[in-house]
């Protein structure tokens, strides 16, 4: 396994080296030079040349008098319809309903709450989970960057600042490799078939843009589960692809059901040519931890269907379940012999930003793609460099977690007991979030098995629902809305995940501690309980 030499004894000091004041110098006699040369550029004023210097006002004014208003060339009539179609729920609405009211309280207006509390987006730190130390220890120097990622040769000071090849720093890609190859109990890794990218989300939409072709019947499908992570529907609607729904089973943990794939697909077929098919393992929104059974019946579909496989697994690490384990689609596809393992089409997607370490700001992650085309493979490269590289210092913290301190190393200690406590916190607030929601009338949440999100399933009464139809927007999203105005919890419906018509939901995440978890829970049944009376529902709510 590739090791940087500088981690062999795995420091405990942490810090930010400064620059070197050769460097400083430097810096300041460019902007010197800089600055020298506009003045020359601008030297006198503009009415020694012959013009005439207007204010934006006065230009305004002539140029109405002469009846020649300047139209602007980027309108609502000439935006990108693919731009105007795409959707994204966590960061929806709600999500700046929620920012304007937070803007208001810190301005000193009166709400019956005294915090905005936000629970709609998986953002770990944001949400008051300490930093992993050793992660922030060592991506935090550039000493780490300028001698050890890059040639001796590279000036030093210049490091920090420049581009990486396309894929990726080679000696980071070698490090993920090994890390698949001991995740997966041997199954062999190619480092050559890693990629580093700019979170998960980037490896994500590349690969369904490489995918996506044809026009009408032969337009591109792309098979989703429903409730999905807005993130594909919104990428679907930017590439003009054709979303082919399939749902999880809500009454079997959100469990995948092969029959339901086979009624999907076989129902596109009429309007459009499936290509691939995407899973989200551990799930988004949903929380479940696909069984490998249910992964092996997955990848046998893909084979007889000849469907390019995409799995997102970012919370490989979230499994909360004591009898549940995470089962990469990797290591089930090599174990269903060369027949698969050496044809299926399998592109698996991971991230710093999830898992024990939370780290969304560095935007690292890596896709591996399996027994792509070679000549497909040189067009992937192609796609990747228009985008340059992905950020170094992502790359950094990418590496770091797929290459932590060993046993023996003074680290390791530190860092096993931070993993434990984050992981360990996670699975307990997965308990109390189930079992709180689920003693609440007309609330029923399945197991949080993994990820770090519930989404449970609400009976809304039907004068709730009418109401939410008159004002022209769906009964969760007016649910979330009132609870939001109400309570200061701000959350996501269920609607911008998709779901069975007729049923409502919302996803909130477990990342809050433990203590502002609770009062969230309590809150959230306080409302619940009065959004019932409110609209009178005499019917038993369903459970």
């Amino acid at each position: 396994m590739h090791r940087l030499q500088h981690l062999a004894n795995r420091s405990l000091i942490a810090g930010v080296f400064d620059q070197s004041p050769a460097l400083v110098r430097t810096k300041a006699r460019e902007t010197a030079c800089l600055v020298q040369s506009i003045r020359l550029k601008t030297q006198g004023p503009v009415e020694q040349y012959g013009l005439k210097r207007f204010s934006t006002a006065e230009a305004t004014v002539i140029l109405r008098e002469n009846g020649k208003m300047r139209e602007k060339t980027l309108t609502m009539d000439t935006l990108n319809p693919q731009v105007k179609a795409v959707e994204y729920a966590v960061r929806g609405p709600i999500v700046t309903k929620a920012g304007d009211i937070e803007r208001g309280l810190q301005q000193g207006q009166k709400h019956p709450f005294t915090e905005v509390i936000k629970a709609n987006i998986g953002d770990s730190h944001a949400m008051g989970q300490k930093p992993i130390t050793f992660l922030r220890q060592v991506s935090g120097r550039d000493v780490y960057l300028s001698s050890h990622l890059f040639p001796e040769t590279e000036h030093e000071n210049t490091i920090q600042r420049s581009y990486s090849a396309s894929q990726g720093v080679d000696c980071i890609r070698q490090d993920v490799a090994v890390y698949i190859e001991q995740r997966d109990k041997g199954v062999p890794a190619d480092w050559d078939n890693i990629y580093l990218t700019t979170g998960a989300s980037d490896g994500i939409v590349s690969i369904l843009k490489m995918l996506v072709s044809g026009q009408g019947r032969s337009r591109s499908g792309v098979m989703i589960p429903i409730p999905q992570y807005p993130l594909y529907s919104a990428a679907i609607s930017e590439l003009e692809a054709v979303q082919i729904n399939y749902y999880l089973d809500e009454d079997n943990c959100w469990a995948l059901d092969i029959n339901e794939l086979h009624r999907a697909y076989q129902a596109a077929k009429e309007h459009c040519h499936p290509r691939v098919i995407c899973i989200i393992n551990p799930g988004n929104p949903t929380g479940q931890v696909q069984s490998r059974k249910c992964i092996e019946d997955v990848l046998h579909f893909a084979y007889e269907e000849n469907l390019f496989v995409m799995s997102d697994e970012v919370y490989q690490d979230n499994v909360y379940s004591p009898d549940l384990q995470f089962h990469s689609f990797k290591k089930v596809l090599y174990e269903m012999g060369p027949e698969y393992f050496n044809t299926v089409e399998l592109a698996s997607f991971h991230s710093t930003s999830k898992g024990y370490s939370g780290e969304c700001g560095f935007r690292g992650g890596y896709m591996e793609v399996l027994n792509l085309d070679l000549e497909v493979k040189a067009q992937l490269v192609k796609l990747l460099s228009v985008r340059l590289c992905p950020p170094v210092s992502g790359q950094a913290a990418m590496d770091v977690i797929v290459n932590p301190p060993l046993p023996h190393e003074p680290s390791y200690l530190q860092f096993h007991k931070e993993k434990s406590a984050v992981l360990g916190a996670l699975a307990e607030k997965a308990q109390v979030t189930e079992q709180t929601l689920n003693t609440v009338p007309g609330i029923k949440c399945n197991p949080v098995q993994g990820a770090m999100y519930a989404f449970p399933r609400i009976f809304i009464p039907p004068r709730a629902v009418e109401e939410a139809k008159s004002l022209g927007m769906s009964p969760d999203m007016m649910y979330c809305l009132r609870l939001l105005e109400e309570t200061g919890i701000c959350l996501v419906p269920g609607s911008g995940f998709g779901q069975r018509e007729g049923t409502y939901h919302f996803r909130m995440t477990i990342l809050p501690t433990t203590e502002k978890l609770k009062v969230l829970l309590e809150k959230l049944r306080d409302f619940h309980i009065k959004f019932l009376k409110e609209y009178a529902s005499l019917e038993e709510p369903k459970r």
